[in-house]
């Protein structure tokens, strides 16, 4: 038997680690997600990890606040994961710059894999060596 008064509503039950879901619309939390997913377009086409999460976030913004937020997240992280590679890719001729690579690259892919994890159960995000562009 409960110990809550009726007309009560019950106390939200937290996701992972104590995080409590801002949105249970599924379509809001998929375009969330997708956001994120789309950060890998930088394998595929250079500056497509920027282009993916932008067009999303510009479409869908004023229709999710969720997205909103998760579109800002996601282009602030991959603007500065640009600026990491190309950092990178100059100190490469120090030979320096290939370890880096190698980070950066996983450093990437994993984040954008929480993130994306995060997104798709409601839960905000926020990328930690993001610099904060797009507020």
């Amino acid at each position: 038997m409960s110990d809550q008064e009726p007309g009560v509503p019950p106390e939200p039950t937290p996701g992972a680690m104590g995080e409590t879901p801002v949105t249970d619309n599924q379509d809001e939390r998929t375009m969330g997600m997708l956001c994120h997913l789309l950060g890998f377009g930088f394998i595929v086409a250079g500056i497509g990890n920027i282009i993916g999460p932008l067009i999303i976030w510009l479409i869908k913004k004023g229709q999710y606040p969720f997205v909103d937020d998760q579109g800002k997240e996601s282009l602030n992280f991959q603007i500065s994961i640009t600026i990491y590679w190309i950092v990178a890719a100059i100190l490469s001729f120090a030979l320096i710059g290939i370890p880096l690579l190698i980070a950066v690259f996983v450093f990437d892919v994993v984040e954008i894999i929480m993130a994306s994890v995060k997104a798709n159960q409601g839960i905000p995000y926020r990328y930690p060596l993001s610099i904060r562009f797009v507020k």
